[in-house]
């Protein structure tokens, strides 16, 4: 574990090598499990706020859901999350190009549309977040629907931090990233003289 200001950051993101490939996963993360993504309590604010602006973006499952069911809502354990297409697997937020399940909030983003990229619990993926009292758990999700991304980052060489680079700066900022490549750094090193 690694301690950065008030987190406690899992080995796992500096040990781990994790990079989409969308190709052979298809987005399977925005249509499978059994609850929408998690959203902070500001996110719920926003979502509110961009409704009209993503709604082009969605399907038409998407919109009915929405519809019924709220811009987002409170699951079973009493966390925000997205809503979900008739209220099973599939993120209301999800269309889908060429076969890929992707995030139509992003596509907004991307097309200029918005200035919220996406709920940062999508944008950390296959990074998990656990709010404590006095400290948050970073943690690496296995999920075998990942698997792709897994051998993709062999492959590529990329680290789970590295991946997740852009999403641990906007949660913890420049100066907390800066720290967690240090220390996957220096644990590096350590390998490579023991070894």
């Amino acid at each position: 574990m690694i301690l950065i200001d008030h987190t406690i950051v899992s080995d796992d993101l500096l040990e781990k090598q994790f990079a989409c490939s969308l190709d052979k996963c298809k987005g399977a993360c925005c249509v499978a499990g059994d609850s929408g993504a998690p959203l902070q309590y500001a996110e719920t604010a926003v979502l509110d706020e961009i409704a009209d602006a993503i709604r082009p973006y969605l399907t038409e499952e998407g919109i009915e859901s929405i519809q019924k069911f709220g811009n987002w809502l409170i699951d079973s354990d009493g966390d925000f999350v997205t809503p979900l297409v008739g209220g099973m697997r599939q993120c209301a937020y999800t269309f889908f190009e060429s076969g890929i399940a992707k995030c139509a909030i992003e596509k907004a983003y991307y097309d200029n549309k918005i200035t919220f990229k996406k709920p940062i619990s999508c944008h950390l993926y296959p990074v998990r977040i656990t709010q404590h009292k006095d400290y948050d758990a970073v943690n690496y999700n296995k999920w075998e629907v990942c698997s792709p991304a897994c051998d993709n980052g062999s492959e590529l060489g990329i680290a789970l931090y590295e991946f997740v680079q852009d999403a641990l700066i906007r949660k913890y900022g420049v100066e907390w990233y800066k720290q967690l490549k240090g220390a996957a750094e220096f644990k590096s090193a350590q390998l490579h003289v023991v070894r």
